[in-house]
């Protein structure tokens, strides 16, 4: 018998989770980041520092912060909770959003870009505000949960004190130590900032052109002043397979389990999304790594959804080497496990990197067979034109009762046009 008693979430959204800690106020979900880049109206500059990219040129994107992402976790966010929007999603998005995940979508709270955070400070309806990562410009007392603590929870640095076993690292402040007198380790090993946006801001060092560019990196976030602090990692060898473990910890402290997906990432450690198995995936060998991360974010004063990433190697050791404590790219995909269960499909696979020629309501119709099957699911889609021709970008989940059955799906929407673009 295991120790821990730990059972998985039976709802399928994010407002049934957070349902159970936001009955004491009124409760909004901030659902896009903060953004560093000259469009955002108001820019993480002061207190909260985010690694977004190191020049206007290389910042995530105006379409991914507040159009792509967002509309990712509203899809999931159910109707208990109202989902603060600033860019509103295509309406054929919204009613097959409506037809497929059955909510009336009367939890949008549009707002607007250029003033919301204010609005939202000075606001009566809604007393605190869920967010994926502290807001420089909205009130520390309207944050669900305490920014100066969110942000810590957040850095990097963090990660030795949650009691489970991560790489050796140290961190270093570089108002405090130039990067240059830093003593590195032998190749290969990280470098990473302490609050690196999606892949952003981590460096793996194979070689001195590596460092060169690590260094040409930082030194610009230095310039620009959005940076502090960085930790110099060994680096995880023999990896077999690389993890996100997700669950939520509520006000109590009492952990429910989300899913764990295995990561689908490119060699340079770009996320391209998850890949879960329902019914195979045995979490009980986290029990311990989940039991160790909630009770410290719960005695730091955080509720919420974790995510954590983790290493297996050959030696079937386990590393933690990343801890996200906010929803995560892959939650929506392990949302979807009751209902797809319920249709006998075990496993799925999420990306945010699928596109499809022609405009959304083209592709709702083409796909129209795979949609009312959900052998694709779609979380979020914006139309683009590029030399007068228009493409969609999709953030979707492919689904099936088998891993062949999911990839012969997803060679058969490959040849009705849907491209996968790692």
């Amino acid at each position: 018998m295991s120790k821990y008693d730990f059972h998985y979430f039976q709802g399928s959204t994010l407002s049934d989770l957070f349902a159970q800690d936001s009955t004491d106020a009124s409760y909004g979900f901030i659902l896009n980041y903060p953004a560093t880049a000259s469009w955002a109206a108001y820019p993480n500059r002061k207190k909260y520092f985010i690694q977004d990219g190191s020049s206007e040129a290389t910042k995530t994107s105006f379409d991914k912060i507040c159009q792509k992402e967002p509309w990712k976790n509203l899809a999931v966010l159910g109707d208990r909770i109202p989902g603060i929007v600033i860019i509103q999603p295509p309406k054929s998005l919204l009613e097959y959003w409506q037809e497929h995940f059955g909510f009336s979508q009367s939890n949008i709270e549009m707002m607007d870009c250029s003033t919301y955070l204010d609005d939202l400070s000075h606001s009566e309806r809604f007393d605190k505000l869920i967010s994926l990562f502290p807001f420089d410009h909205l009130k520390p007392e309207k944050h669900a949960v305490d920014p100066d603590t969110h942000y810590r929870l957040l850095s990097k640095v963090t990660l030795a004190e949650l009691g489970v076993q991560c790489p050796k690292y140290e961190s270093y402040n570089l108002h405090q130590v130039n990067i240059e007198d830093i003593q590195l380790p032998q190749y290969p090993y990280l470098i990473k900032t302490s609050h690196g946006l999606s892949g952003e801001g981590t460096y793996i060092i194979k070689s001195a052109s590596d460092l060169n560019y690590c260094f040409e990196e930082i030194r610009k976030y230095l310039n620009i002043k959005l940076l502090d602090t960085i930790i110099v990692s060994e680096f995880v060898k023999n990896e077999v397979q690389n993890y996100c473990v997700q669950f939520y910890v509520n006000k109590l402290g009492e952990i429910t389990l989300i899913g764990t997906t295995s990561q689908l990432v490119t060699p340079e450690g770009n996320y391209l999304g998850g890949l879960i198995d329902y019914r195979n995936t045995d979490m009980s060998k986290f029990f311990e790594m989940i039991a160790n991360v909630g009770q410290y974010a719960h005695k730091q004063g955080y509720f919420g959804m974790i995510g954590f990433d983790v290493l297996e190697d050959k030696d079937g050791e386990f590393y933690a080497i990343d801890a996200n404590f906010r929803v995560n790219g892959s939650t929506p995909l392990c949302l979807q496990r009751n209902t797809l269960l319920g249709l006998g499909k075990g496993v799925a696979k999420y990306s945010s990197d699928y596109r499809m020629e022609g405009t959304l309501d083209s592709i709702l119709t083409t796909l129209k067979p795979e949609l009312d099957r959900k052998d694709l699911i779609i979380l979020s889609a914006l139309e683009k034109i590029k030399y007068g021709k228009i493409n969609t970008d999709i953030y979707a989940i492919v689904t099936g009762e088998t891993m062949q059955k999911m990839q012969h799906i997803e060679r058969k929407l490959q040849s009705k046009g849907l491209q996968w673009l790692p």
